[in-house]
């Protein structure tokens, strides 16, 4: 019984492969339904950075039949896609598993979104009815452990992100966001995570602008925000606590002179500046002003490059963990594989019961009594189920296997004399 995980991610492949090879919801469903001779179970994970299959198999199988199977899931597309697949099986696969989980084979170091993408798989594999009891139990084991390194580690406490790390900052200057006018220059998709990290924050009035109306409308729609060009800054700027920029200008959009005129309007109440811009959109010398905290991308760098150091220390930590989870699910693993004749013993005396319960009743249907029936039904599955385990303690009785004696009286829960039979000359 083997754990096996194939698949292609961002350390392997650049996204022009990663693209490729993405499941639509519709491919998912045909790729989990469809029968094949390779797995007992699947389960498939499918993002922007790692196209994943998960399975369960008895059997041995050669690592270039799995490619093989990995490339014709994708046979419309041209690349050969071996340079890019890896492979793990066993305690590598469980290992990989929990490390995905709990972010530690992301991207972003500790990022927590791909949890979510693993339930929703698991989610998805279930309802097309291609897992089962070991797949399920390595997710579920997966999400627990994935649970405690969150719970034990520093690995999410700190952001790694320009957007999140924005607005951390300006929670950390103000306090409490609820009160709090953004100013948002710029409308790509930095400026908008910005946006959605402010509103989670409390944020309600936000104000978003750019040299585009209509480039700007479609973020300042789903986050209800106002919606101004750049020429109107000057007469906004007054307003905000808050004014975080990411343009591509060549010049600075944001002057020394229109700060410390909207200082004098706000009668000098703080405003936290950042300039997430290359080159800058923030003059340089605003910085200078009082009443003014001004961050620049490198700024902001710095704190990120903080934060990435506590989270590799606590990988490091996490790592640790993640062996030890990997060793108790294999245990349960090896457990389940120990228990296989245990079943299949069961199953053999459930269908010797029933063939003989058969046969006893077809004999009532005859003629034979209810005595001759049941005596015909005990004396018949006695001998069967009797059968075997004579046959190979006489062998090993002759045989002088004293091993397979003691285990067979071990099994059967037999004493330590027999009952002798007594002659007819007593």
């Amino acid at each position: 019984m083997s754990i096996v995980v194939i698949g292609i991610n961002h350390k392997t492949a650049p996204v022009a492969i990663r693209e490729k090879v993405a499941f639509s919801e519709q491919q998912l469903g045909g790729a989990l339904s469809m029968d094949d001779e390779l797995f007992d179970e699947k389960l498939i994970l499918s993002t922007c950075n790692r196209t994943e299959i998960y399975a369960s198999t008895d059997k041995e199988v050669n690592p270039n039949l799995l490619n093989q199977w990995y490339s014709q899931l994708h046979a419309d597309i041209d690349e050969d896609l071996a340079p890019y697949i890896y492979q793990h099986s066993d305690s590598d696969a469980v290992q990989h598993a929990f490390r995905v989980a709990s972010g530690l084979d992301s991207l972003i170091l500790g990022e927590p979104q791909i949890l979510g993408q693993l339930k929703t798989a698991l989610n998805t594999a279930s309802t097309h009815k291609s897992i089962g009891n070991k797949l399920n139990r390595l997710m579920q084991h997966a999400f627990s452990t994935a649970k405690k390194v969150r719970t034990d580690t520093d690995i999410g406490s700190n952001s790694v992100s320009v957007a999140y790390t924005a607005v951390n900052l300006a929670r950390q200057i103000f306090g409490d966001l609820d009160t709090q006018t953004a100013l948002l220059i710029g409308a790509g998709e930095t400026i908008e995570l910005v946006g959605r990290h402010l509103q989670g924050a409390g944020v309600k009035k936000i104000i978003i602008a750019n040299r585009s109306l209509e480039n700007a409308r479609v973020i300042g729609d789903s986050l209800n925000a106002d919606v101004i060009g750049l020429s109107d800054i000057s007469h906004h700027l007054h307003l905000a606590d808050i004014v975080i920029s990411s343009t591509a200008a060549p010049i600075p959009i944001i002057g020394k002179g229109s700060v410390e005129k909207a200082l004098k309007q706000r009668k000098h109440k703080p405003i936290f500046m950042v300039d997430i811009a290359v080159p800058r959109d923030i003059e340089q010398e605003v910085g200078e002003l009082n009443d003014i905290y001004l961050y620049t991308v490198d700024d902001l760098q710095s704190v990120i490059d903080h934060h990435l150091d506590s989270r590799r220390r606590a990988a490091d930590i996490a790592e640790t963990m993640i062996t030890k989870e990997t060793e108790v699910f294999l245990s349960w693993l090896n457990a389940q594989q120990q228990m296989t004749p245990v079943i299949q013993y069961r199953e053999q005396l459930a269908s010797t019961k029933q063939e003989v319960l058969d046969k006893a009743l077809k004999q009532l249907k005859n003629g034979k009594t209810a005595e001759e029936a049941l005596q015909f039904l005990a004396h018949t599955l006695t001998n069967k189920l009797g059968h075997m385990p004579t046959q190979t303690m006489n062998h090993a009785a002759h045989s002088g296997d004293l091993e397979i004696l003691k285990s067979a009286k071990r099994l059967l829960g037999l004493s330590g004399t027999a009952k002798q039979t007594p002659n007819k000359e007593d």
